[in-house]
């Protein structure tokens, strides 16, 4: 069942993307592009939660 799979590997690669832009905003000089680098992280991450919540079996049912 590989199809179980595809979504949590898509997860991890918008958290992967998500810690590179926050390690670029820490690196980056201007605070105008750092602001600009830890919102996109942001969306991104909050993203990746709707998407991991989506479907995801290790979740508490509630």
């Amino acid at each position: 069942m590989s199809g179980d799979s595809q979504p949590s590997e898509r997860v991890q690669q918008m958290r992967d993307k998500a810690q590179e832009l926050e390690q670029a905003a820490q690196h980056a000089t201007d605070p105008a592009e750092r602001q600009r680098l830890t919102d996109k992280a942001l969306r991104i991450r909050e993203q990746s939660e709707r998407e991991n919540g989506r479907g995801s079996g290790t979740m508490d049912p509630m």
